[in-house]
C-alpha cells in the first residue's frame, strides 16, 4: 500500500488521508509546490520549496521547470514566482461556477452604492473561500483577496452555511478545531489565542442555529478587532446556498448592530436581484465549451525538454482545465476528449485530484471544487498591469538592448508605471512617475490613436500643443491625421519630437474586451538606429512583448479587476 501524503496537506488541521494505489506521483508533487508558492505570496528560492514540501532538490528543480514550461511559474534568478497565467487553474473553476460571471455586476453595484466592501463566498469543507471582491480603496479597507480560504466559525457566511451542515460535517469541523485551535492552517487569517478558541466552539453553533432562524448573520470582529461584517444567503433556484453576499465595515464607520439595521434591507434587495439573476440562467443553454488541445503540446514540450519535463504533471494539470463554461461536470470520457489525453491517463490524474481535494466525483460525473483557488489565485489576485508587465519588459529590453516602459494616459499626459532601463553610458533617462505630454511621444499616441473618434477629438480641440523642439507637431489637423495613421498601423514612431536627440516607438496594450489600456515602448538615442531599423527590428519585439502582457492580462482579468497602475 502506497505511504499516506505529506506533500500537500488537506483541510485546514484534519489528517491526510490514505494515496490511492493509482494516484499520480508527481501530480503531487506538483501541486504541493504550487500550493507552497501561493502560501508564501507567490514566490520562493529552491532552497525555500526544498524545506516547505520535503522533496529533494533535484525533484524541485524538475518540477518548478516544468511549470516554468507550463506558463505557471517564471525562473526568475534563484527564485520561482508564481505568473498570472497560472490563474486558468482557478478561472477554470470560477467559469464552471458561473456565480461570478452572473453575480459580481450586483456586488459591484451594491459596493458602490453603499461606499462599502462587498463580497461573495462559498463553502469549502468546513471554511470558506472568496470568489469576488468589490472593496472600498482607504486606509482601513478588506485585506481578503479571491480564493483565500477562512475558518467558517470565524465569518459571518460560515455561520449561514454551517446551519445546513449534517452531524458528519459538524464532527469533522469540532475535529479541526481540536487539531489546530490556533487557525495556523488559514495563512489568509491572524492566528488567535488557543484559550479564546477553545471557547467559541459554542457560540457558533449557536450563531449557526440563529443564522438559520433569522437568515442573516453578522460578524462581529470575529476575524479581527474593527472588522464587521453582515451577510445574506443567495439561493439558487433549487433552494440550496449557491453562495454568500456580505457587506463589509469597520467600526469606525459601522457596528455589528447599526451594519444590520441599516443595511440588512439593501443586502436583501440586491441578493434578490442575484437570485432573480440565478433562476434566468438556470433557464438558458449553457455556454459552449472552449477548444482545449493540451495533450499534443505536453507530448512536445517532454520531446523538447526530455528529463527536466514531467509529462505526468502537465497533463495532470491540464485535467483542471478541462472543466470551465460549458463543462461544470465532466464524466471521465469526457474529460479525456477534452484534454486529448488517454482515458487511463484522465482517470490517474481523476483519482489524484480527488484525493488531494480539488476534484469532487458523484456518480459517474466529475467537478472542480473551490480548493482549485488555493492554486495561486490569492496572490495573483491583487496583481496590477505594471506589476504583469514588468518581467515582459525586462526580457524585452534584454533582447533589444534599449530601455523599455509601461505608461498610461493620465489626463492628457501620459504616466510611466513600469520601466526597464539599460545600463549604458548614454540612455534615456526617465523614472516610473514621469508624467510628460501625449501628443509629443509614440506612448500617448497609440493610446490617444486608441480611443473612440469623438473622445480623440474632443481631446485634440482641448489639447494646446506646444513646441518642445523644432520637429514637434502642433498644428491640429496634422495631429489628427497623425493619430490616424497610427490608429490605421497599430503603433507610433516619434523622432526628435520630445527632446532631441530622441527616438521612440510604441504599441498600444489592449484590454480582453480590446480597449487600449496602456501602451509599451521602446525608446533610444537616434544614433541608435535608423526609423527603418526600428521598424524592421524592434517592432516586431514590441509586438511580441505586447502579445505576451495582454495573454496574461486577459487571464489575470477574468475575475479579478487588475489595476491599471
Amino acid at each position: 500500500m502506497p505511504p499516506t501524503d505529506t506533500t500537500t496537506p488537506p483541510a485546514a488541521g484534519q489528517a491526510p488521508a490514505e494515496v490511492p494505489a493509482e494516484a499520480v506521483t508527481p501530480l503531487m508533487r506538483g501541486i504541493a509546490v504550487l500550493r507552497r508558492l501561493t502560501d508564501a505570496d507567490g514566490t520562493l528560492s529552491p532552497s525555500e520549496l526544498e524545506r516547505a514540501t520535503g522533496l529533494a532538490r533535484s525533484t524541485v528543480d524538475r518540477v518548478t521547470a516544468t511549470l516554468a514550461r507550463m506558463g505557471f511559474v517564471r525562473l526568475d534568478g534563484r527564485d520561482a514566482v508564481l505568473t498570472p497565467r497560472v490563474m486558468a487553474l482557478g478561472n477554470a473553476y470560477l467559469d464552471a461556477l458561473r456565480l461570478p460571471g452572473l453575480l459580481g455586476g450586483h456586488a459591484d453595484a451594491l459596493a458602490d452604492a453603499l461606499d462599502e466592501s462587498v463580497s461573495l463566498a462559498v463553502p469549502d469543507r468546513d471554511g470558506i473561500r472568496f470568489l469576488h471582491q468589490a472593496t472600498r480603496r482607504r486606509a482601513m479597507s478588506l485585506s481578503f483577496r479571491i480564493g483565500d480560504l477562512l475558518p467558517a466559525e470565524r465569518t459571518a457566511p460560515g455561520a449561514l452555511f454551517a446551519a445546513e451542515w449534517t452531524e458528519a460535517e459538524w464532527a469533522r469541523w469540532r475535529e479541526r478545531r481540536a487539531a489546530d485551535p490556533e487557525d495556523r492552517g488559514f495563512p489568509a487569517v491572524p492566528p488567535r489565542d488557543a484559550g479564546r478558541a477553545a471557547a467559541d466552539g459554542a457560540p457558533f453553533e449557536e450563531r449557526a442555529r440563529e443564522a438559520r432562524d433569522r437568515g442573516w448573520a453578522l460578524d462581529d470582529q470575529l476575524i479581527e478587532p474593527g472588522l464587521v461584517a453582515l451577510s445574506v444567503p443567495v439561493r439558487a433556484p433549487d433552494g440550496s446556498i449557491a453562495c454568500a453576499a456580505s457587506v463589509v465595515s469597520h467600526t469606525s464607520r459601522h457596528s455589528a448592530a447599526s451594519l444590520r439595521d441599516t443595511l440588512l434591507p439593501r443586502l436583501r434587495e440586491t441578493v434578490a436581484g442575484m437570485e432573480r439573476e440565478l433562476a434566468q440562467a438556470a433557464d438558458e443553454p449553457a455556454p459552449e465549451p472552449a477548444e482545449q488541445p493540451l495533450a499534443a503540446w505536453t507530448a512536445a514540450s517532454k520531446q523538447e525538454l526530455g528529463r527536466e519535463f514531467i509529462e505526468s504533471l502537465a497533463r495532470g494539470l491540464t485535467v483542471l482545465t478541462a472543466f470551465g463554461a460549458g463543462r461544470a461536470e465532466l464524466t471521465l470520457s469526457a474529460a479525456a476528449e477534452a484534454t486529448g489525453l488517454a482515458r487511463a491517463t484522465a482517470r490517474r490524474a481523476l483519482i489524484t485530484l480527488e484525493h488531494l481535494g480539488y476534484v469532487a466525483s458523484e456518480g459517474r460525473t466529475f467537478r472542480l471544487t473551490p480548493r482549485v483557488l488555493a492554486l495561486g489565485y490569492p496572490p495573483l489576485s491583487r496583481t496590477s498591469l505594471p506589476q504583469i508587465a514588468a518581467p515582459h519588459l525586462a526580457a524585452l529590453a534584454a533582447r533589444v538592448h534599449d530601455s523599455a516602459s509601461l505608461a498610461a494616459l493620465d489626463g492628457d499626459d501620459i504616466r510611466y508605471t513600469a520601466r526597464v532601463a539599460t545600463t549604458r553610458v548614454m540612455s534615456v533617462n526617465i523614472t516610473v512617475g514621469t508624467r510628460l505630454p501625449a501628443y509629443a511621444t509614440a506612448l500617448g499616441r497609440v493610446m490617444l490613436a486608441g480611443l473612440p473618434p469623438a473622445e480623440r477629438a474632443a481631446r485634440l480641440a482641448r489639447t494646446e500643443p506646444r513646441p518642445l523642439t523644432p520637429r514637434t507637431v502642433t498644428d491640429p489637423d496634422a495631429l489628427a491625421a497623425l493619430l490616424d495613421q497610427v490608429a490605421d498601423q497599430n503603433y507610433a514612431l516619434v523622432e526628435e519630437e520630445l527632446e532631441e536627440g530622441l527616438r521612440s516607438i510604441a504599441v498600444p496594450v489592449r484590454s480582453g474586451t480590446g480597449e487600449v489600456v496602456a501602451a509599451v515602448n521602446v525608446a533610444m538615442h537616434t544614433v541608435r538606429r535608423t526609423a527603418e531599423e526600428c521598424v524592421t527590428d524592434v517592432l516586431p519585439e514590441l509586438r511580441a512583448t505586447v502579445a505576451g502582457i495582454e495573454a496574461d492580462l486577459r487571464i489575470a482579468g477574468r475575475f479579478a479587476r487588475i489595476p491599471l497602475t
